[in-house]
């Protein structure tokens, strides 16, 4: 069985670490850790890629124990290229399995046994016992000399931190998607791009990939230049080159100084012919995202037919769908989930693991908004709500400028996408 090139990953392996580069081109390093085997690894690796793209993956391993040909299907099972994957698929448990029989044979295979030795405490182990709470009545006790262990809400929203705080080998992508205009997929956007770039050292990138009038640029800070996505075209391949440097990408786009994302804008003063973005020219610029960027959340447009939508579909791990607690809006992403599933097979996995947010965008509306999060529980992966906050209902886009239970549930939001990675 021969798969086409762009389904195709490397890996070289030296000892414990290795260089795999992905079906995009993409390299990144890997390394085993002491009780890590490092091809056990790398076959997970290449299944990340097989689910993401919706296809077995064709494996090619070169280095100090041989050269080696795999088929690495969606679900991690590896079989020879020669054979269908179906016939000839090894379980990664059953792998491990025969790792560790092989090890018990060389350990068995010495004339004189030697003992193990007693296992020992590690003196740099992380400390178990939860830091003393910041806030409410525990920190006035703590600042007082009296620490308190944190509460049920702290420690999910410290969990919450370290799980949006994590880096990943290579780039990761999001799509905040709904066909109808006004649910919020902006402020999704923006507000994602938020808790990753602060909690995770910046990196992010939110892109409004919309032909129609897109608002991200107008609801989030301008940098020094008034470019547009128009302008990153033609110079992709400058910075895609080796000579092209990380600060050479802050000409098009616009940093967000607290928030610390940056902004790849559209033009909204354009009519949608003038912008459209063919699928070619969307895989260039997301080379150039992924170059660039550790996370990319892109703000799509309502036009579920123009070609830069669905090649957005087809290049992120996780779709993301706002909706306002109206009846209108939520039937819109219910339609757009069973739209998806009935497309292929990758689109059925992202909408089937996708995460729903509702937002109460009034106050008397926070009755519809269990009502509505029920209809999707049990048909996504997760499914969270926002409360009603001034600040998000027009203006700027800011993070700190939002009430303490908003934020930590857009860090919910966010935690659940990252879940999802």
């Amino acid at each position: 069985m021969s798969l086409d090139t762009n389904l195709r990953a490397y890996a070289t392996v030296t000892g414990p670490t290795a260089t795999f580069t992905t079906p995009d081109g993409k390299s990144e390093p890997i390394a085993a850790g002491r009780h890590e085997d490092i091809r056990q690894m790398i076959v997970q690796r290449a299944a990340v890629e097989a689910r993401r793209t919706g296809t077995p993956v064709e494996l090619i391993t070169s280095g100090d124990r041989g050269d080696h040909q795999l088929l690495v299907s969606i679900d991690g099972a590896i079989g020879p290229i020669s054979e269908p994957v179906a016939a000839a698929s090894i379980d990664l448990e059953q792998l491990r399995e025969e790792v560790r029989e092989k090890t018990q044979e060389r350990d068995t295979s010495s004339d004189e046994p030697t003992p193990e030795p007693p296992a020992r405490p590690s003196f740099i182990a992380p400390a178990t016992v939860g830091e003393p709470s910041q806030s409410g009545w525990r920190g006035l006790l703590a600042r007082l000399g009296l620490p308190v262990g944190p509460s049920q809400v702290e420690r999910e929203r410290s969990e919450n931190e370290r799980v949006v705080s994590q880096q990943w080998a290579g780039c990761r992508t999001l799509a905040v998607v709904n066909g109808k205009g006004g649910v919020g997929k902006t402020m999704t956007t923006a507000m994602i791009a938020a808790v990753f770039a602060r909690n995770g050292g910046g990196n992010v990138l939110a892109w409004d990939n919309n032909d129609t009038r897109g608002t991200l640029g107008w609801r989030t800070e301008q940098g020094l230049y008034d470019t547009t996505v128009r302008d990153l075209l033609p110079a992709a391949e400058v910075l895609l080159a080796p000579t092209a440097s990380v600060s050479d990408i802050a000409r098009f786009v616009h940093h967000q100084s607290v928030d610390r994302y940056d902004v790849l804008r559209s033009n909204p003063e354009l009519l949608a012919t003038d912008q459209r973005i063919a699928q070619a020219e969307f895989d260039l610029l997301m080379h150039v995202a992924a170059r660039y960027y550790r996370l990319v959340a892109f703000d799509s447009g309502n036009d579920e037919s123009a070609d830069r939508w669905l090649r957005m579909i087809d290049s992120s791990y996780q779709l993301v769908l706002p909706t306002l607690a109206a009846p209108e809006s939520a039937e819109s992403a219910a339609l757009l989930l069973d739209a998806l599933r009935g497309r292929d097979k990758r689109s059925r996995r992202l909408a089937n693991d996708a995460v729903v947010v509702v937002t109460q965008s009034e106050p008397s509306a926070q009755a519809n908004v269990q009502r509505i999060a029920d209809g999707f529980r049990g048909q996504v992966r997760a499914v969270e709500t926002i409360p009603f906050d001034p600040a998000l209902k027009s203006g700027q886009l800011r993070f700190e400028r939002l009430r303490p239970a908003t934020r930590d549930a857009w860090l919910r939001v966010s935690a659940a996408v990252a879940r999802g990675f």
